[in-house]
């Protein structure tokens, strides 16, 4: 039975400054973190607000700062254990920091993301912390930083935009996953992601900061270094959905001249691919290598275990997290803030059938 029902009343602010014997504009302000107060008052009103039991109005509160205690998080597929885990990451430190999250799912989609962050800023949340679907359409997210909300983005960058950025360098990890496939014998190395484009990947390709730019161009700086050529037919891009990804895995392996090794961009991803590799009745690696990127559990317990780059996924989270608690209120220059990634090898990765090394 709450109190109301027990015909109890619920503390007020002027009930916390009545018993702490301050005004009650001095009690509104060391109640809800804002203003000027001595520490002696602090420590009244604390004291008197924990005896009494008063749980803060946030709703008025929001109205009197103009902000909540809420963080807005947007992302593009929450259904991808990579983003699950970064939220993992935000939420355990913007909870030690008395915030709670607020997220939104994109499908990857600008409209869909443009809607989100006008819908989070009118429930006043404190700051934003964005997966932008896109690296060169961020005027909304800018505006947001213009109006005096703290933004910091995560995983991708966006060009050009004086925000926080938090995401992994992949450039190295990458070089190493083309390198090792090279030096296996691949020359039809597949690489499939989410990332939405408007055309066919070819050689010089804006794919914005995001990922997949360090990640392909790990790979083309491989084969530059091998002197080969890759066919960048077999960059298959906007396998978001479960049927475009069916069909980028058949546009790899059943083509003549098929794909001998394939690179997933993420988890689910990887979890597609190989399940596409068994209905045609093929073998890891004997038949077909595969890399991954993310390295969660089950990524060991598969046969053969995978190989795939390690990101500290949870750490960028947090980093994030961390680097907008330290923004609240504060106009500093914008800073890059790059985790690395690295390439952990297991048993999935084979010789190219045909080549010297099989």
């Amino acid at each position: 039975m709450t109190k109301r029902e027990q015909g109890v009343r619920e503390a007020t602010v002027a009930d916390v400054a009545r018993a702490a014997g301050v005004s009650k504009a001095q009690a509104a302000r060391a109640l809800g973190g804002y203003g000027a107060v001595s520490e002696q008052v602090l420590s009244v009103v604390v004291s008197a607000a924990e005896e009494l039991g008063y749980r803060p109005n946030q709703l008025a509160r929001s109205m009197t700062t103009g902000r909540s205690n809420s963080i807005g998080v947007v992302v593009g597929d929450i259904e991808n254990a990579h983003f699950g885990l970064a939220l993992r990451g935000i939420s355990d430190e913007v909870r030690e920091a008395g915030y709670t999250v607020v997220l939104v799912n994109t499908d990857e989609d600008l409209t869909a993301e443009v809607g989100a962050v006008q819908e989070l800023l009118q429930q006043r949340v404190a700051g934003l912390i964005v997966a932008p679907c896109s690296s060169t359409e961020a005027a909304h997210l800018e505006s947001a930083h213009d109006h005096n909300r703290t933004v910091v983005l995560f995983d991708r960058g966006v060009r050009g935009w004086a925000l926080d950025t938090v995401r992994v360098d992949f450039a190295e990890a990458a070089l190493q996953v083309g390198r090792l496939l090279l030096d296996a014998g691949h020359r039809r190395i597949g690489y499939i992601s989410s990332l939405r484009v408007e055309e066919p990947y070819e050689q010089g390709t804006d794919l914005g900061l995001s990922p997949v730019a360090d990640r392909v161009g790990g790979i083309e700086r491989a084969f530059r270094e091998a002197g080969a050529e890759w066919d960048r037919s077999l960059v298959k891009l906007n396998a978001a959905s479960d049927d475009a990804l069916a069909a980028a895995c058949a546009d790899l392996l059943d083509r003549p001249g098929p794909a001998t090794a394939v690179v997933c961009s993420d988890s689910r991803i990887a979890l597609g691919v190989l399940g596409q590799i068994k209905r045609r009745g093929l073998r890891v690696p004997q038949d077909i290598s595969v890399v991954a990127y993310d390295d969660f559990p089950w990524t060991e317990l598969v046969e053969p275990p995978l190989t795939v780059v390690s990101q500290p996924v949870y750490d960028m989270g947090r980093e994030a997290a961390r680097a907008l608690l330290r923004r609240l209120g504060h106009r500093v220059p914008a800073e890059q803030l790059p985790l690395r990634a690295h390439l952990v090898e297991r048993a999935s990765v084979g010789p190219a059938a045909g080549s010297p090394a099989a």
